[in-house]
């Protein structure tokens, strides 16, 4: 599966990073659909952090009519519990681990890197986070579902990982229930999760993106 790259923000006042967020985009879109995100999070200036914003490959998606698009994935049926093409969905989660070790061999503590994800992006971010060899800083599930949860092996490191999953009530694409359905599963899995909605439909919005930046600032300033 060839990939066409990341789109990469590097702290604003020419510091070298000394932190890492991985936002993964959705069905359709590119690293660019997340690009506004950042300065809106309006993060602390001491906070040294490079923003890497990946761009799914192309692939044909089956509900989509075979159509050619921006996937991680492909998305078989569009049934409650979204049948995927799993071989794509971990190749995808290994492209982000593979960003990750980049990240960690550039110097940036594992600790100090934080992987996030959309709709689809959310389901990989799923996969490349609780399966990641070192122990993360955090993982951010918006407005997603949990597709591995049956073939998951998760890794030691990420037991304790800080886990938020956001999700908006009048979602039309992917029901809410499926994103409760992934913090209930993860709960019974032994993660701590802090489960968010909010009334909206499958996008974001200003409270969650104010609600986002703090929790990303503790992500980043604990380690």
């Amino acid at each position: 599966m060839s990939h066409p790259g990341e789109l990469i923000i590097e702290p604003r006042d020419g510091r070298p990073a000394d932190s890492c967020v991985i936002i993964l985009h959705g069905l359709g879109a590119d690293g660019h659909d997340f690009e506004p995100l950042v300065p809106a999070l309006q993060l602390p200036a001491e906070r040294a952090v490079r923003f890497i914003l990946p761009h799914a490959p192309r692939l044909p998606v089956t509900i989509n009519g075979g159509m050619v698009m921006p996937a991680w994935y492909d998305i078989l049926e569009m049934s409650l519990d979204r049948r995927v093409d799993e071989a794509q969905l971990l190749a995808s989660a290994a492209r982000v681990q593979a960003l990750i070790d980049d990240q960690i061999a550039a110097g940036i503590d594992s600790r100090r890197i934080v992987l996030a994800g959309f709709s689809q992006g959310g389901a990989v971010a799923y996969q490349a986070a609780l399966s990641y060899p070192k122990p993360l800083g955090g993982l951010l599930a918006l407005s997603t579902y949990f597709a591995t949860a049956d073939s998951l092996t998760p890794s030691e490191a990420n037991r304790d990982l800080a886990i938020e999953v956001h999700h908006g009530t009048q979602d039309p694409v992917v029901p809410e229930a499926l994103g409760r359905a992934g913090a209930e599963r993860l709960k019974a899995m032994g993660y701590a999760v802090t489960y968010r909605t909010y009334p909206m439909p499958h996008s974001l919005c200003p409270q969650q993106v104010a609600d986002i930046g703090p929790w990303l600032g503790e992500r980043l300033a604990a380690a």
